[in-house]
């Protein structure tokens, strides 16, 4: 889907400069992340752990279609917290109407890891979508 939310404020964030990858819980995926082909796909933020999750068909749910306008692509990130920007008051938002939220919990469209280390993280069961359509 992609696009913008009118109401939110523009999000800056810095892409990264060099390779690093992604492990997705609980199906222990591992995608290696390369700055020179991003976005991967359109959803979220360009570089947002959204983007690259579709971009390589791990399905996280994002009804709004990765614009912060709900909380359903909430992930929870158990390795790498600290190379993602904090979050903004839209995603924060957001946050609190998420079930299950963690000290480590962050919107997967919002969120673009800097790359200056691997990530894990935990996309949680109550949030995986278990119907897939075919393409």
């Amino acid at each position: 889907m992609g696009g913008t939310n009118p109401y939110n404020q523009e999000v800056e964030v810095e892409p990264p400069t060099k390779k690093y990858s992604i492990t997705f819980l609980p199906m222990n995926e591992t995608i290696e992340v390369d700055p020179t082909a991003l976005p991967y796909s359109r959803e979220g933020l360009s570089g947002s752990i959204l983007d690259i999750a579709c971009g390589h068909e791990i399905d996280i749910e994002h009804a709004c279609g990765g614009v912060c306008a709900c909380s359903t692509c909430h992930i929870i990130v158990r390795e790498g917290f600290d190379s993602i920007p904090s979050a903004t008051e839209d995603e924060e938002d957001m946050l609190d109407t998420a079930p299950g939220l963690e000290m480590t919990s962050r919107l997967s469209c919002q969120a673009v890891p800097d790359g200056s280390v691997d990530l894990i993280v935990e996309i949680p069961d109550w949030n995986r979508n278990h119907a897939k359509e075919s393409h």
